[in-house]
């Protein structure tokens, strides 16, 4: 099974990835090592490297379902962070943490921020496993960042979401980025954050619909 899942792992490299231009040789490397089907519960195992958005845990009262971004759209939007070997990154929405395991060969440190108690114990207990030490899991509410670690050289925001707290952009370091898909279905858009001077500037880069991530939404008749 496991050097079938590895043909697997090299078909979504070649067949998604790369036919999406997604091409830096370090986040190839990092996808290449780290087993997705690892972070896939039961029976969807089978699923892992399917090109779609992967359920891991199903709907909770007022929480929406929780997925592993599709990869093809997960390996965009980290290429366009631009992570260095010296940078500190906040993973927001781990899940059963896939996104923090590939960030984590890429990055000096990554902080995981999970709103789901469950998740979060499963993220922390499959890292640990992955021998992913340079990783921290860590629950709270998704939109209110984790202060306490902060400034972070990159925040990823690992679903779509309404919009982008201030309180978040105040967590970037000087030259930080933060990466998001902010809006649903086919308006939904990735964009671009980055911190210069002091200010933060944003940029729409390109079509993603993704899952969405609780804690973000805006309520009826705010204007923002």
């Amino acid at each position: 099974m496991n050097a079938d899942f590895s043909a697997q792992r090299e078909m979504m490299i070649e067949g998604q990835l790369r036919t999406q231009d997604v091409t830096s040789v370090p986040l190839i490397q990092a996808v290449r090592e780290i087993p997705r089907e690892v972070f896939v519960p039961g029976r969807r195992k089978s699923l892992a490297y399917m090109d779609e958005d992967l359920e891991v845990a199903a709907a909770s009262g007022e929480s929406p379902a929780r997925y592993l971004m599709e990869p093809a759209r997960f390996g965009k939007m980290v290429q366009l962070a631009a992570i260095k070997p010296s940078d500190l990154v906040l993973d927001i929405g781990c899940a059963t943490g896939y996104s923090t395991a590939v960030l984590s060969k890429i990055a000096s440190f990554v902080v995981a921020l999970e709103c789901d108690p469950s998740l979060a114990e499963t993220a922390s207990s499959l890292l640990a496993e992955l021998d992913c030490v340079n990783t921290t899991v860590v629950t709270g509410p998704l939109e209110k960042g984790h202060v306490e670690e902060a400034p972070y050289d990159v925040i990823f925001i690992g679903g779509a979401v309404d919009y982008v707290p201030d309180s978040l952009l105040d967590q970037l370091a000087e030259g930080g980025r933060l990466v998001v898909v902010i809006g649903q279905g086919n308006a939904a858009r990735v964009h671009f954050f980055v911190k210069e001077d002091g200010v933060v500037s944003s940029r729409t880069e390109f079509n993603a619909a993704v899952k969405p991530l609780p804690g973000f939404k805006l309520e009826k008749g705010f204007v923002f």
